[in-house]
């Protein structure tokens, strides 16, 4: 199996689908933390996070035949992911609170503010008082670092939308995270 873990993603699934489909377990290990880290973020409860992850780990083995590997493996599973938690949050009406007062008149870099080790720990403690539509791109960005390219195929929303998203949310960030 050892062999195997050095391949891409795409590469297994290729072999997966051929002749080992023990080697899903690999894709598993690979995004399992990053997956569950990324629906916590939108779902704000652990079990429900793993609960999405693990429906979302069977859907994409169920559905590996349809992937294709001429594209990112981690955008489509990100992508499972992504539907599998807002599926969950419009049955448990899980809300997300809009913040009142918000104040996009300072310019100011909300990534200058932090200590680069400090960042993710930080991102992720006011990431969770954000409005959802601004979590998803934010979460993507900074702490499961993906491209705009592929965030925007993960949301399926235009890359000038991600873009804009992302600057709107380091806005907001910037004024929960003064207020922490």
């Amino acid at each position: 199996m050892d062999i195997y873990e050095k391949l891409s993603d795409e590469e297994i699934v290729e072999h997966i689908r051929k002749s080992d489909r023990e080697l899903y377990s690999i894709i598993i290990k690979r995004y399992q933390e990053k997956l569950l880290r990324y629906a916590n973020n939108l779902i704000k409860n652990e079990d429900k996070s793993r609960d999405a992850v693990q429906e979302s780990f069977i859907k994409a083995f169920i559905n590996l035949e349809s992937f294709n590997t001429k594209k990112k493996f981690s955008s489509w599973i990100y992508r499972i992911v992504h539907n599998e938690t807002l599926n969950i949050i419009k049955k448990y009406k899980l809300e997300t609170p809009l913040l009142e007062d918000w104040d996009f008149a300072d310019e100011e870099n909300i990534e200058e503010n932090f200590d680069k080790n400090d960042t993710k720990e930080k991102v992720e403690k006011c990431l969770k008082q954000l409005p959802l539509i601004y979590i998803e791109p934010l979460s993507l960005y900074y702490i499961d670092e993906k491209s705009h390219e592929e965030i925007s195929d993960i949301l399926k929303i235009p890359m000038g939308t991600v873009a804009t998203r992302i600057n709107r949310a380091k806005k907001i960030m910037k004024n929960i995270c003064q207020k922490n």
